[in-house]
């Protein structure tokens, strides 16, 4: 059995990781990481880099693994807020973690897989494209975030509600971008693009969320 770990211990290293990771996406596409760090008032990075997306891109990929570090940190805050535990073990963190990952990754094949059936693949790949980019930025919101309600203040429910309501709100306004940008190519797929929304963007929370509660 892996031994526990003070928690504060291991958010400095999550964060720690975090920040080495944002600053080699940085390092490694700095005039990209520029653009994309004003997706919410300008739609530039959409226009410029949705074209020249690849199945796998490592400047996504790092602001990927940054976010996939964020949530989960956010998620044991809120744990431990929640239960007052004050101790949680790598084995946790780790399925945590690769939970997070898994699901993302299978749901947005699965994703690519219903367009490519229903022959609508440049728009949900785009779609894919901006929705990705949007959650991403939601992890670079958190990692400060983050580091603050670990080192400055013990945080409380109604801090942790504020935030929840800035990450609602956040992709809030990252679908209601992807609807405006392509709304000539859904208007024209109307009915499949519905279906691919409850399928895939309504279903699988309903289910994790009756798995949630069931236990």
């Amino acid at each position: 059995m892996l031994r526990p770990i003070v928690s504060n211990e291991i958010f400095t290293i999550l964060l720690v990781i975090s920040f080495i990771t944002v600053a080699i996406a940085k390092l490694t596409a700095p005039k990209r990481f520029d653009d994309f760090i004003l997706i919410l008032g300008n739609n530039k990075y959409l226009k410029i880099y949705s074209r020249e997306q690849k199945f796998f891109d490592k400047f996504d990929a790092l602001l990927f693994f940054n976010l996939i570090i964020s949530v989960s940190v956010f998620f044991l805050i809120i744990y431990k807020l929640i239960l007052d535990v004050p101790n949680f073990s790598i084995q946790t963190i780790l399925k945590l973690a690769t939970s997070l990952s898994i699901f993302t990754l299978i749901k947005v094949l699965m994703e690519r897989l219903i367009g490519s059936l229903l022959e609508v693949d440049k728009l949900i790949d785009k779609y894919i494209f901006q929705k990705i980019s949007f959650k991403n930025y939601l992890g670079l919101i958190l990692l400060p975030i983050n580091a603050v309600l670990v080192y400055s203040f013990t945080p409380t429910l109604t801090i942790i509600y504020v935030i929840i309501s800035l990450v609602l709100i956040i992709n809030t306004i990252g679908l209601i971008s992807s609807f405006k940008t392509h709304q000539s190519l859904i208007k024209n797929h109307l009915f499949y693009f519905i279906l691919y929304l409850c399928a895939l963007e309504i279903a699988p929370y309903i289910i994790l969320y009756k798995v949630f509660i069931s236990k």
